[in-house]
């Protein structure tokens, strides 16, 4: 059964009212982290947005009350006129009867230099400020703040009347009470309307991301069926960004069964394999024989080479889930032939082949594969012994040769059985190619025999998967 902690390592999902595990870390919510971004986002937005907005309608109101007064200048200048006395006079009143009400809100002035101002009644006994030594060709518009309790909205422009050399300055104000109010009524109208559609957007994303990592929700609970065995493999209809991750986290639960049932076999083949020899040592205990020590010290090599044996494979099993597995196989082949030089100083081992390949095995089984092929090309072969290391597709290629007897066609695939030995006239246990074949295997290469062109011996050819 697969680890529960890796389970939730791989999904950062915690099923409910479990606790984590001792060396797992979180980065927090990813709900809280997708519906945090979003709503910042929406509100940098409408915030940026509101602000553009409010200066757009702030100024096209700004404008039309501007253009309001502009009217009322307009008809003050066509109604102008000069007076005997030299002074500006308007042949007809101006209609809006404001200008008669005393501070009422709406004030005209007309200025000349060394003249006296020229106010509205609505002025009363105040006059509007004006500075003459800048001239006003144009209509120009500004906000007063002369008079303490009401600010005012002013535009003003020079002109010069026929029959009189004097630049008068006409100016009409206007209180800014109307104009705030109406840019006050917009504003509030704007804030409420952006909190309502920013409160709808974020709730939509929420509501987006709860529904777009839902499909996680029914993951973890496929996994807590995995956990208590109602089901063997997550197996349900998913999107196709989380599907990738469902079917490695299967391929996970099929390595974890297929490294159960190993481990299982390799109990159950080492139980079988020493049940013999006890059986063997039991009787000749029992019957008292006289050849007891003989028989324990033979039953006991053999109960020794098994152990050996499925020790080897259980130490591969172990370590081939592992994605970090990479060895040189120089390094490894230098170290083994130096070895293999001080136990069979006659032998004469020749290296080549191309440098810096690695291969996806662990360093100890790599040592393990090579010292046990040429040990064994040392022991039985003629004194000669020629390792070539060679690139093969997507594989390397380890070819160990040796100029004995070789092996015929025949006995070649019985060689690899356990136990099986072609020369017993030289120590062994006859598990070497075994363990070889085993090993080679779990790490998803292969192991074959045949002959060598060169020395006319044996041919082993060792080939394991590459490691880029």
């Amino acid at each position: 059964m697969i680890p529960v902690n890796t389970l939730r390592i791989l999904l950062f999902l915690r099923p409910k009212g479990a606790e984590w595990g001792p060396g797992v870390r979180t980065t927090g919510s990813l709900t809280r982290r997708m519906i945090g971004m979003a709503a910042l986002w929406i509100l940098l937005l409408l915030a940026g947005g509101g602000v553009a907005l409010d200066r757009v309608l702030t100024g096209a109101i700004t404008r039309n009350f501007d253009s309001n007064l502009d009217y009322v200048l307009t008809a003050m200048i066509v109604q102008a006129e000069v007076g005997p006395d030299g002074e500006v006079r308007f042949n007809r009143p101006l209609a809006d009867q404001r200008f008669l009400e005393p501070y009422s809100g709406l004030y005209w002035q007309v200025s000349g230099k060394g003249h006296d101002p020229f106010p509205s009644r609505s002025l009363w006994d105040q006059t509007l400020a004006v500075d003459l030594a800048h001239p006003a060709p144009d209509i120009q518009s500004y906000d007063s703040k002369q008079f303490k309790d009401e600010p005012l909205r002013v535009i003003e422009r020079d002109v010069t009347i026929p029959g009189s050399k004097v630049t008068w300055r006409f100016q009409v104000a206007a209180s800014r009470d109307d104009l705030d109010a109406q840019i006050g009524v917009l504003r509030k109208t704007m804030i409420r309307s952006f909190a309502i559609l920013g409160i709808g957007l974020i709730l939509m994303s929420a509501l987006q991301t709860i529904y777009g990592l839902w499909p996680l929700r029914r993951v973890r609970l496929a996994i807590a069926g995995v956990r208590s065995g109602r089901f063997s493999r997550v197996d349900v209809a998913l999107p196709v960004e989380i599907r990738p991750l469902v079917e490695e986290l299967n391929d996970l639960l099929q390595h974890n069964e297929k490294q159960a049932e190993e481990a299982r076999t390799h109990a159950g083949n080492l139980a079988h394999a020493l049940k013999t020899p006890l059986t063997v040592i039991m009787n000749e205990v029992t019957a008292q024989s006289p050849e007891l020590p003989a028989t324990v010290m033979r039953e006991a090599r053999t109960m020794r080479r098994q152990v050996d044996h499925h020790l080897a494979r259980a130490r591969a099993v172990g370590r081939r889930g592992s994605a970090q597995s990479r060895s040189e196989v120089w390094p490894s082949l230098d170290a083994v032939s130096h070895a293999v030089d001080r136990l069979f100083p006659d032998a004469v081992i020749d290296l080549d082949g191309e440098r810096g390949l690695a291969v996806r095995v662990e360093r100890q089984d790599l040592d393990e594969l090579l010292g046990n092929l040429i040990e064994n090309a040392a022991k039985y072969g003629g004194g000669r012994v020629f390792v070539t290391v060679a690139r093969a597709d997507n594989a390397v290629d380890v070819l160990v040769e040796d100029d004995g007897r070789g092996i015929p066609e025949a006995a070649r695939e019985k060689i690899f059985e356990r136990g099986a030995r072609l020369d017993t006239g030289k120590p062994g246990t006859g598990l070497g190619l075994a363990i070889v074949r085993d090993v080679a295997e779990i790490y998803g290469g292969s192991v074959t025999l045949e002959e060598s062109e060169d020395l006319g011996g044996l041919l082993v050819r060792l080939r394991l998967p590459i490691a880029v």
